[in-house]
């Protein structure tokens, strides 16, 4: 049967396919094991694998050394062949981050805002942090595959910010909007805990733990949901969002610990750490703050936890720096509450989890373009 120039084509696209799902996620492969995975036959796999590595997305391993004889050559992915951008809006900082397509970072940048700062003032300062980044890396925009961005609030589908309190003038934001005016890639636009609890489960506490419960604690908790193995939207967006019930008390449990007269003077952003502080020294005013604290955040983490019955609780966010003090009074509070009491464990991520996290959800993106069985090549940017 003639084969024609367009199937013949398209038949070399699905042979560097097969070829780049096989390396994508394995150890260095010699040809032949290549042409075992792929079921291409060997002469296929040496034609494939040499159009590749011109092309700049496949790399020659070096033998081990003190290997005897002649070694196989063999191949890995590159994982440096492309990078993505993820970016994490706060409401006293911007971070920024680059990773290569492994999420090894390779540049980051960060931006102090003040809470009240207006909608445009903000915005500056995430461009002033995603231009530092790219300038660190020796990039430009159009180096970079795909965008993440993390903010606070519930965001939609189309990447609009629909509802949040912790930032005023924010709430209906069109951040996908404002980065595609700068990246000719896709850009995807998510809630920041959900990105943290992604952040985790990918590189952090919660490797590998198909349904966990993410409290990102902080003066306004948020919360998200990792459900068989799968960060979970829902519809509009709005899963986890537990804390915007009033009878929560998510939205004023700050007040717990930045009511307290031995701390009146102190600075707004710096109270929780300072109450914290005194109650690992035994203070027991401060000690008494921190367990109402933890019994508010444990009503809404014992709603969440009785819906899903995850296997693990992860507790992130700022708070989670003084885990020590608060871990076990949430236990003992969460404990009550449930039916079965999941696993609770400490982020190690800090405050680089929703940047992370927003960088594991753009390589994501980059996997289903490269991955996809319809044109993936071309839309991967492989034949430009």
């Amino acid at each position: 049967m003639e084969v024609g120039g367009g199937d013949l084509q398209r038949l070399r696209q699905l042979n560097s396919l097969a070829c780049l799902r096989a390396l994508r996620g394995a150890a260095p492969l010699t040809v032949a094991e290549l042409s075992k995975k792929t079921g291409l036959s060997r002469a296929s796999a040496v034609e494939v694998v040499a159009d590749l590595r011109e092309r700049g997305w496949v790399a020659e391993v070096p033998p081990a050394q003190g290997a005897m004889g002649r070694p196989a050559r063999r191949y890995r992915f590159r994982f440096d062949a492309g990078h993505v951008l993820g970016v994490d809006i706060g409401v006293h900082k911007v971070l920024a981050a680059i990773t290569d397509l492994n999420g090894e970072v390779v540049a980051s940048g960060r931006t102090s805002v003040s809470p009240d700062v207006p909608r445009r003032e903000r915005l500056a300062a995430v461009d002033r942090a995603t231009a530092a980044c790219l300038s660190m890396a020796g990039l430009t925009p159009r180096d970079i595959w795909a965008v993440t961005v993390g903010t606070v609030g519930v965001v939609n589908r189309k990447g609009r910010v629909t509802t949040v309190h912790s930032i005023p003038d924010w709430a209906g934001v069109d951040l996908t909007a404002h980065f595609k005016a700068s990246f000719d890639a896709p850009v995807l636009v998510a809630n920041d805990s959900k990105l943290a609890a992604l952040a985790e489960q990918r590189m952090g506490v919660a490797r590998d733990v198909r349904d966990l419960v993410y409290l990102h604690v902080g003066r306004r908790p948020g919360a998200a949901l990792i459900l068989d193995g799968r960060l979970h939207h829902g519809f509009g967006g709005g899963a986890g969002e537990v804390g915007l019930l009033e009878a929560v008390r998510w939205l004023r449990m700050g007040e717990h610990l930045e009511g307290l007269p031995s701390f009146a003077d102190a600075p707004p952003d710096q109270v929780a750490g300072l109450v914290f502080g005194a109650a690992r020294n035994g203070d027991p005013e401060a000690v008494e703050a921190v367990e109402r604290y933890a019994g508010d955040l444990a009503v809404g983490a014992a709603a969440m936890v009785l819906t899903v019955d995850p296997e693990l609780v992860v507790l992130g966010g700022g708070f989670s720096r003084s885990g020590d003090v608060l871990l076990e009074p949430v236990r003992r509070a969460l404990e009550s509450l449930c039916l079965r009491m999941p696993e609770l464990r400490l982020s190690a991520l800090g405050e680089n989890c929703v940047v992370l996290g927003a960088a594991c959800m753009a390589i994501d993106e980059v996997n289903a373009l490269l991955l996809s069985a319809d044109d993936p090549l071309e839309r991967a940017r492989l034949y430009d």
